[in-house]
């Protein structure tokens, strides 16, 4: 395996290649995957409005405006108008996003490996990791913000100015968490050239500087005046469905979100990376702060994200567990810098921590603890059993619309599978004689008890560890 890695990374040609092969087998694996969570407000809901309507159309109806801007549902709306409107070409669209990421990560990797056995298993480790390996097989904002996040980084290890400028500019307009990341970048830039390169800040913070990032900034200023000068608001407003998530937190959600915040970076298998670096700052803290490669790694994790963790930190909105991706990619390549350089046994402590994240896919936690489903490969079966489910309750003479849900279920079919089908399930009161139900949704407390207490299963599916469960009303 070693040396077919190595005859495949040793020229660009035979690289480029195995990327695309991969991104079509992702896509063949996925292209029935329906739109799931928060990708079906991004996607089908802001793409369907652009396609029904116009591309260039962004006044986005209030009812579902989340103030983002609807780079995503261009593109979908785009692939749409030319292939049809089909789920296959939904997962189409974002197919050479994902290559073009495979082709950066590997620059930002061979930046600070050159063997290429070695940019390989570094490659590995950092796709297994279930949030960003999740990315690939759903379509999300995520994956069109990757590549040209690490098109600026390389851009700026490399000093590239005419890739940077390009990456800054679509990443000012993809969605508010690119502009987060933009401004990340910003100041990754100041402190890489200020701390790693030993450059005076005098040097790096001049008029043609701040002039350079202004202009690739323009998408975003004009987004956020239109928006404001169109709507008045940008985010939020009083009759939002997201209006309370908005708010400023107390202490006690502040210390809340930020338990959130080191869940996020211990979830999923990420606990054995950070056990990893820490054993390695105490075993080799000084040779590690030694190292250039490493203080720049660490630099980037932090500070490309550090608007993103502060914002979280303080409003009540729940803490996302893909806004963090690309500080988990530079602490997977981190602590294969550190393994790769200070360990003995690598091979063995390797396999561990890869086995340790691909672990990830199947934590799944004990109601009513919620699962990151969006940020998991384990949601994966779900997908064939809602469809079999849904045959079921027609088989039977269920009825869709008289049948209540849960989020993101409880929105027309059409908007999650694109079949043309209009039916609806109602949203879960307790009083439906009918509830379909998965634990990919995340019930509450309320609706847990309501469910044990006042439904039977009259069907159940299965597939590996996701299950849908048709419940019916108990009679008196």
């Amino acid at each position: 395996m070693l040396a077919v890695s190595n005859f495949i990374f040793e020229s660009k040609l035979r690289r480029n290649l195995f990327f695309l092969v991969l991104a079509l087998l992702i896509f063949l694996i996925s292209k029935n995957f329906g739109m799931f969570d928060d990708d079906i407000l991004f996607g089908s809901k802001m793409g369907n409005h652009l396609y029904n309507t116009s591309i260039f159309n962004w006044y986005m109806p209030d009812v579902f405006d989340p103030g983002h801007p609807p780079f995503l549902g261009t593109l979908l709306a785009f692939f749409w108008n030319l292939l049809g409107h089909h789920l296959w070409v939904t997962h189409l669209a974002i197919l050479p996003f994902t290559v073009f990421f495979f082709i950066q990560l590997h620059k930002f990797i061979s930046f600070f490996i050159k063997n290429k056995t070695q940019q390989f298993l570094a490659f590995l480790l950092i796709l297994i990791d279930p949030t960003l390996s999740t990315c690939f097989v759903l379509v999300n904002i995520e994956i069109i913000t990757l590549p040209f996040f690490f098109l600026v980084v390389n851009a700026i290890l490399r000093l590239h100015k005419n890739w940077k400028f390009i990456g800054l500019f679509f990443l000012s307009i993809i969605s508010f968490r690119s502009m987060m990341l933009f401004g990340g970048l910003f100041l990754f830039e100041i402190l890489f050239r200020n701390f790693i390169q030993k450059e005076n800040l005098k040097k790096i913070i001049t008029l043609k500087f701040l002039l350079f990032y202004f202009l690739a900034g323009i998408p975003a200023f004009i987004y956020v005046i239109w928006r404001f000068l169109s709507k008045g608001w940008l985010q939020t407003h009083k009759d939002s469905p997201w209006e309370e998530m908005w708010h400023f937190a107390d202490l006690n959600y502040f210390i809340r979100n930020c338990i959130v915040l080191v869940w996020r970076y211990l979830d999923f298998g990420r606990v054995f990376i950070m056990l990893f670096l820490l054993t390695g700052l105490f075993l080799f803290g000084k040779k590690i702060m030694k190292s250039t490669k490493i203080k720049t790694l660490l630099l980037l994790a932090i500070s490309s994200v550090i608007y993103i963790i502060l914002t979280i930190l303080i409003v009540t909105n729940s803490v996302g567990i893909r806004y963090f991706i690309v500080s988990y990619i530079c602490f997977n390549l981190l602590v294969f810098i550190i393994l790769n350089h200070l360990f003995t046994h690598k091979k063995i402590i390797y396999t561990i921590i890869f086995l340790g994240l691909l672990s990830g896919n199947f934590w799944i936690y004990p109601e009513p603890i919620s699962t990151a489903w969006r940020a998991t490969l384990g949601l994966m079966p779900y997908h064939s059993l809602r469809l079999k489910a849904i045959d079921y309750l027609d088989k039977n003479n269920i009825s869709i619309e008289e049948t209540a849900s849960f989020f993101p279920n409880y929105t027309t079919l059409d908007l999650i599978d694109f079949s043309g089908d209009e039916r609806s399930f109602s949203r879960f009161t307790g009083k439906e004689k009918y509830v379909f139900y998965s634990k990919v949704y995340n019930l509450s407390d309320k609706d847990i008890n309501l469910l044990e207490n006042n439904y039977t299963i009259l069907k159940e599916f299965n597939n590996f560890n996701i299950s849908i469960k048709i419940y019916i009303l108990n009679t008196i």
